[in-house]
């Protein structure tokens, strides 16, 4: 685990990124208070939609209101606790970005997705709509608090300043340098391939990924095709109401019961709007898992960069050892080489120039041994901190999906009763004729 010191420098001022500033929070850190949550409240509120015009391109986007208020009266703080300021959506990509490199053995949480998915036909798809711009708002909350929760990322001064420094936060983000910690694609795919001996674990986790990843995909399009058809049936009732509402206007005697089943008929129709909303909340805490399986993967792609770099050391090494053993020896190889034609046009070193190229390899070996022990040891402790990270998100999985499942069954309980009150409303209007 990453200890304080790891943690890069928040700098208020955009100085440089080594610069030592004064921790606003410093005396929570002492009192072991390293969960943000245990002494403040995190909020995103207030979506607004805003209108830049620059070189005569406009610019329309959404910006949300990122609210704090410490709550401890033991923490130290300047005016009354309180701090709110505007962010993008764009910078809360920055802030996930700058966590899942600079922190590459964490599980980080996932951001909500631009565009909706896994859509019926009444949901809403233009990024601009106000039940989307929502229910985005309410899953970037539970991200901000989701990192707050977390024991090392929550003490990141980056996110802090995230929630507390308006102007030049951009700045201090990009002075940590994190982009250049990044493995590049082509070397994460390499590897990958190339990898010699993989850790069983990892190649579980990936397969882990795949299967958690399909399971909640499916529950997805289901509940797609389920939304679809009950906003149909429910639709189909308001043609009862409309039928049993003009049929009151030629039947004088049966009139009022006719009126009242219209009128229940209609408010059955009607609900069906609350229940699919209702039911949103439960597919988007879903989709949240769905991402988390990137958020598994790219953990999974920095211990192949890991391993692969070991490897990679490792056959260095038994190659200079290899190389060393054959001039010892006076060999060249069995195979063609260029020292080894060399050898047999102009004939083999003197004494004196072996010496120099046995120097210059026992330096090479020394070398390349210190990189595999500084790899290996770089590696040994990404498996360590990655696994206790992998643990705590998979005890925090099953405790979530286990509380999303058993609400949605007492909401589709509920929302059952409701249609049975209703139908019991009507029936009793049709004993009445």
């Amino acid at each position: 685990m990453a200890d304080d010191d790891s943690i890069p420098k928040y700098s208020p001022e955009g100085l440089s990124h080594d610069s030592v500033e004064e921790d606003p929070f410093e005396n929570a850190r002492k009192a072991d208070k390293k969960n943000l949550l245990q002494w403040m409240e995190i909020a995103v509120a207030e979506p607004e939609k805003r209108v830049v015009t620059s070189m005569k391109v406009q610019d329309t986007f959404i910006v949300y209101l990122v609210e704090t208020r410490i709550t401890d009266k033991n923490i130290k703080y300047n005016g009354d606790g309180t701090s709110s300021l505007w962010r993008r959506y764009s910078e809360f990509e920055l802030l996930q970005n700058y966590l899942s490199i600079t922190y590459p053995y964490v599980v980080v949480p996932p951001l909500p997705e631009k565009k909706a998915s896994y859509i019926w036909q009444n949901s809403p798809t233009d990024k601009f709509d106000a039940e989307f711009i929502e229910r985005r708002r309410a899953a970037l909350e539970i991200f901000m608090l989701r990192v707050a929760a977390h024991p090392i990322l929550s003490q990141d001064r980056i996110f802090i300043g995230f929630m507390q420094q308006e102007d030049g936060w951009k700045e201090s983000v990009y002075l940590t340098d994190f982009q250049s910690k990044a493995e590049s694609r082509l070397k994460a795919l390499s590897a990958s391939f190339r990898l010699q001996n993989p850790d069983r674990q990892y190649d579980e986790l990936k397969n882990y990924c795949t299967e958690l990843e399909s399971n909640i995909s499916n529950l997805l399009k289901i509940r797609a095709r389920m939304a679809d058809k009950l906003y149909g049936i429910h639709k189909i009732h308001g043609n009862y109401g409309r039928v049993f509402n003009e049929w009151s206007g030629i039947e004088k005697e049966m009139a009022e019961p006719l009126q009242s089943a219209s009128h229940y008929m209609n408010v059955f129709a009607q609900s069906v709007d609350g229940i699919l909303e209702e039911e949103e909340q439960y597919a988007d805490q879903l989709k949240e898992y769905l991402a988390f399986a990137d958020s598994l993967r790219s953990v999974c792609r920095k211990y192949e960069c890991l391993q692969y770099d070991v490897e990679r050391a490792e056959d260095n090494l038994s190659y200079k050892k290899s190389q060393k053993e054959m001039l010892e020896q006076g060999k060249t190889g069995g195979t063609f080489s260029l020292s080894g034609m060399k050898t047999k046009l102009f004939g083999s070193d003197t004494p004196e120039q072996r010496d120099q190229k046995l120097k210059q390899l026992d330096e090479q070996i020394k070398h390349t041994e210190e990189e595999v022990q500084s790899t290996s040891q770089e590696l040994q402790n990404f498996i360590d901190a990655s696994m206790r990270d992998i643990d705590r998100f998979k005890r925090q999985k099953v405790k979530d999906l286990k509380e999303i499942f058993t609400n949605y069954a007492v909401m589709q309980i509920k929302q059952c009763k409701k249609g049975i009150a209703i139908w019991t409303s009507a029936k009793d209007c049709y004993t009445k004729m």
